[in-house]
Protein backbone atom coordinates (compact mmCIF):
# COMPACT_ATOMS: atom_id res chain seq x y z
CA UNK A 1 0.00 0.00 0.00
CA UNK A 2 1.64 3.53 -0.93
CA UNK A 3 1.29 6.39 1.19
CA UNK A 4 1.71 9.88 0.48
CA UNK A 5 1.94 12.46 3.12
CA UNK A 6 2.32 16.06 2.20
CA UNK A 7 3.17 18.86 4.69
CA UNK A 8 4.92 22.04 4.82
CA UNK A 9 1.54 24.05 4.19
CA UNK A 10 0.54 27.32 5.95
CA UNK A 11 -0.53 30.91 5.61
CA UNK A 12 2.33 32.92 4.22
CA UNK A 13 2.60 36.64 2.86
CA UNK A 14 3.04 38.02 -0.85
CA UNK A 15 6.95 37.36 -1.75
CA UNK A 16 7.19 34.78 1.23
CA UNK A 17 9.04 30.94 0.93
CA UNK A 18 7.48 28.05 1.96
CA UNK A 19 8.49 24.00 1.91
CA UNK A 20 6.51 21.85 0.63
CA UNK A 21 7.25 17.96 1.91
CA UNK A 22 6.07 14.55 1.08
CA UNK A 23 7.02 11.66 2.89
CA UNK A 24 6.98 8.52 0.51
CA UNK A 25 5.99 4.65 2.29
CA UNK A 26 8.56 2.51 0.52
CA UNK A 27 11.43 3.16 -1.76
CA UNK A 28 10.89 6.76 -4.51
CA UNK A 29 12.75 4.62 -7.08
CA UNK A 30 9.84 2.49 -7.42
CA UNK A 31 7.91 5.56 -8.71
CA UNK A 32 8.17 6.02 -12.74
CA UNK A 33 7.49 9.50 -11.86
CA UNK A 34 6.05 12.42 -8.84
CA UNK A 35 4.92 15.55 -9.14
CA UNK A 36 3.00 18.26 -7.17
CA UNK A 37 -0.46 19.29 -8.31
CA UNK A 38 -2.85 22.48 -6.90
CA UNK A 39 -6.48 23.24 -6.51
CA UNK A 40 -7.60 26.54 -5.83
CA UNK A 41 -11.70 26.61 -4.78
CA UNK A 42 -13.57 27.08 -7.70
CA UNK A 43 -11.06 25.19 -10.09
CA UNK A 44 -9.85 22.45 -11.97
CA UNK A 45 -6.48 20.86 -10.34
CA UNK A 46 -3.43 21.71 -11.81
CA UNK A 47 0.04 20.29 -12.88
CA UNK A 48 2.53 22.40 -10.49
CA UNK A 49 6.04 20.57 -10.97
CA UNK A 50 7.18 17.05 -12.30
CA UNK A 51 10.00 14.88 -11.34
CA UNK A 52 11.66 11.57 -12.57
CA UNK A 53 14.59 9.78 -12.27
CA UNK A 54 15.49 10.08 -16.57
CA UNK A 55 13.62 13.18 -17.42
CA UNK A 56 14.30 17.34 -16.22
CA UNK A 57 12.06 18.11 -13.71
CA UNK A 58 8.99 20.30 -15.39
CA UNK A 59 6.68 23.07 -14.09
CA UNK A 60 3.54 24.81 -15.35
CA UNK A 61 4.61 28.44 -16.47
CA UNK A 62 2.81 30.42 -13.90
CA UNK A 63 5.30 29.17 -11.57
CA UNK A 64 8.87 28.68 -13.42
CA UNK A 65 11.53 30.27 -11.82
CA UNK A 66 9.72 30.97 -8.48
CA UNK A 67 9.53 26.95 -7.82
CA UNK A 68 12.18 24.35 -7.30
CA UNK A 69 10.92 20.33 -6.85
CA UNK A 70 13.80 17.91 -5.57
CA UNK A 71 13.50 14.62 -4.16
CA UNK A 72 15.62 13.11 -1.66
CA UNK A 73 15.96 9.52 -2.31
CA UNK A 74 17.76 8.45 1.06
CA UNK A 75 14.79 9.84 2.89
CA UNK A 76 11.97 8.95 0.18
CA UNK A 77 11.02 12.36 0.46
CA UNK A 78 9.89 14.92 -2.42
CA UNK A 79 10.14 18.71 -1.70
CA UNK A 80 8.83 21.88 -3.30
CA UNK A 81 11.08 24.84 -2.78
CA UNK A 82 8.35 27.80 -3.12
CA UNK A 83 9.63 31.36 -3.13
CA UNK A 84 8.07 34.42 -4.61
CA UNK A 85 4.90 33.42 -3.68
CA UNK A 86 1.68 35.28 -5.17
CA UNK A 87 -1.32 35.09 -3.93
CA UNK A 88 -2.75 33.37 -6.80
CA UNK A 89 -0.43 30.72 -5.56
CA UNK A 90 -3.28 29.79 -3.01
CA UNK A 91 -4.73 26.66 -3.12
CA UNK A 92 -4.79 22.73 -1.41
CA UNK A 93 -0.95 21.20 -2.88
CA UNK A 94 -1.31 17.60 -3.78
CA UNK A 95 2.00 15.18 -3.96
CA UNK A 96 1.05 12.71 -6.96
CA UNK A 97 3.68 9.40 -7.93
CA UNK A 98 2.90 6.93 -10.44
CA UNK A 99 3.92 3.17 -10.75
CA UNK A 100 3.14 1.12 -13.48
CA UNK A 101 0.33 2.53 -14.38
CA UNK A 102 -1.21 3.42 -10.78
CA UNK A 103 -1.37 7.03 -9.70
CA UNK A 104 -0.76 7.70 -5.71
CA UNK A 105 -2.26 11.20 -3.96
CA UNK A 106 -1.48 12.42 -0.72
CA UNK A 107 -4.59 14.02 1.30
CA UNK A 108 -3.40 17.93 0.30
CA UNK A 109 -2.10 20.48 2.19
CA UNK A 110 -3.27 24.09 2.21
CA UNK A 111 -1.17 26.82 1.06
CA UNK A 112 -2.82 30.30 1.96
CA UNK A 113 -1.08 33.65 0.53
CA UNK A 114 -2.10 36.94 1.64
CA UNK A 115 -1.62 40.24 3.52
Amino acid sequence: QVQLVESGGGLVQPGGSLRLSCAASGNIFSFNAMGWYRQAPGKQRELVATISGVRAPTYADSVKGRFTISRDNAKNTMYLQMNSLKPEDTAVYYCQAKRLGVDYWGQGTQVTVSS
